[in-house]
């Protein structure tokens, strides 16, 4: 079950930007203001506990399935997947992961959060190859190209925003003209490793 609830007590549990909240908006700019305090009544004050090695796998564990908006079991799914080919799980998760719809729509700028992104794509906005997608969890091909299903929904307010900002970097693996956009390689694992010791998650699941 994924969570619901406040985001920025997410990312404070976490202690690092899960990308939950659209840059930019007053919610977002307080959490960066507080992202290294705790969340809860003494999260200030309060003693900091030695975690264990157990511990330490979990946290990372829980970050990427945040970041991701998965549940437990469906990033369960994600590493036995990638346990069964040969050669390096992280790598083969990591790529599982950022191939999904969902993700590649926000990767790729057509919306400000992966949630955001998740709306469109069930919503039936958005199209790969031409055709409407509308499951999240799609994984796409080196070769695809996701487009918007029609121009209305370029002029959905946060799409329109996130269209218009042009600071964006896309990752090595995608390439954007305008509003249409491809998947030219396999994604590497360097995005989720800046946010993620995925060697303690790999560990977690591996127990």
């Amino acid at each position: 079950m994924r969570q619901i609830g406040p985001k920025n007590r997410l990312a404070r549990r976490e202690a690092v930007d899960l990308g939950l909240k659209t840059p930019g908006t007053k919610s977002h700019a307080n959490l960066l203001k507080k992202l290294n305090v705790p969340p809860g009544q003494h999260g200030a004050t309060g003693r900091v506990k030695k975690m264990s090695e157990r511990g330490r796998q979990l946290r990372e564990t829980q970050k990427l399935k945040h970041i991701f908006g998965l549940s437990a079991k469906q990033l369960k799914r994600y590493f036995e997947e990638a346990a069964q080919k040969p050669g390096n799980t992280g790598l083969f998760m990591c790529q599982f992961l950022e191939r999904r719809l969902d993700n590649t729509v926000f990767r790729l700028g057509f919306a400000p959060t992966r949630a955001a992104a998740r709306q469109l794509v069930s919503h039936k906005n958005i199209k790969v190859n031409d055709k409407v997608a509308n499951t999240a969890s799609f994984r796409l091909r080196p070769g695809d190209i996701v487009t918007f299903a029609d121009e209305k929904t370029q002029k959905i307010p946060a799409v329109e925003r996130a269209l218009e900002n042009k600071e964006g970097i896309f990752p090595a693996w995608l390439e954007r003209k305008a509003v249409v956009g491809k998947l030219i390689l396999e994604p590497s694992s360097e995005l989720i490793e800046k946010q993620i010791l995925l060697r303690l998650v790999i560990e977690y699941f591996s127990r």
